[in-house]
């Protein structure tokens, strides 16, 4: 197994659910197929089953992916979303049919030789990015489709985008990556990511990459580690899980959490 093939035992990047007393508003995912695991997290679906009575936010944590999406009832609307250092809310109307696909990092630089850099902290139009892409989607995807039906499509033009490409692994960056997925983002980037080149290549490498410095990916894998960890606000209180990964006090997480979630801890568990 290769280093890159361990980010998806090392790394789980969720989202928040949709609250469940919201019924009118679901949320679904799809596992990719054995070929694309290793650079797909999941095949993503958020729609509506009823019209909303007011306009939805929908809030997107920092979880280190870049993803590509569309609105299936006008497939010609299709963006791509680079990693993010802070949470994004976006306003997305009374009724919506949003698929999306959540590719793992440094998965789509890999796939599509585009530098992550390029694409983080925004979303933008594919067709700026990868104009072929967004086509197939705007042709290829029919509004009549299901979600399942959708995927599968998703997967066939992955898996062949996959063939067609000749992968470069830098394993002096990925070993660096493996590094922070093992520490759970808890490290110092300058001291221990001892990967034979320079602080500056470092930066270069992960900026293509990943499309942010070591250390600002590593906050995101700490804050990632601890949605895993799947907390209640009472266990937050007793436990102080934080400090297993580097908070020095509560203040300082809580304001970590904000920046990367929008809303404290204590708001976000229950």
């Amino acid at each position: 197994m290769t280093t890159f093939e361990n980010i998806k035992n090392y790394y789980n990047p969720i989202q928040p659910t949709i609250k469940a007393e919201n019924e009118k508003i679901q949320y679904h995912e799809i596992q990719p197929n054995e070929n694309l695991q290793h650079f797909i997290y999941c095949f993503w679906q958020l729609k509506t089953c009823k019209q909303l009575n007011k306009p939805f936010t929908y809030r997107v944590v920092s979880d280190g992916c870049i993803d590509i999406f569309f609105n299936q009832n006008q497939p010609s609307e299709n963006f791509i979303m680079g990693f993010c250092r802070k949470y994004t809310e976006f306003p997305i109307g009374k009724s919506f049919n949003y698929i999306g696909i959540r590719f793992l990092p440094t998965a789509f630089p890999l796939l599509f030789d585009v530098n992550a850099k390029t694409l983080s902290n925004q979303s933008q139009e594919l067709k700026e990015i990868l104009p072929d892409l967004s086509n197939w989607i705007t042709e290829g995807i029919n509004t009549i489709h299901s979600f399942e039906k959708i995927a599968h499509l998703l997967e066939g033009k992955l898996t062949a985008v996959l063939i067609n490409q000749e992968l470069k692994f830098d394993h002096r960056f990925f070993n660096a990556l493996n590094l922070i997925f093992q520490k759970r983002g808890f490290l110092d980037t300058e001291k221990e990511l001892n990967t034979e080149v320079s602080s500056r290549q470092l930066r270069r490498i992960f900026n293509f990459y990943i499309g942010t410095t070591a250390k600002t990916f590593s906050n995101v894998v700490r804050f990632q580690h601890i949605l895993n960890l799947k907390p209640s606000k009472q266990s937050l209180k007793e436990n102080k899980i934080y400090f297993d990964v580097g908070f020095f006090d509560q203040a300082h997480f809580i304001k970590s959490f904000k920046t990367f979630y929008g809303i404290t801890p204590s708001e976000a568990f229950h």
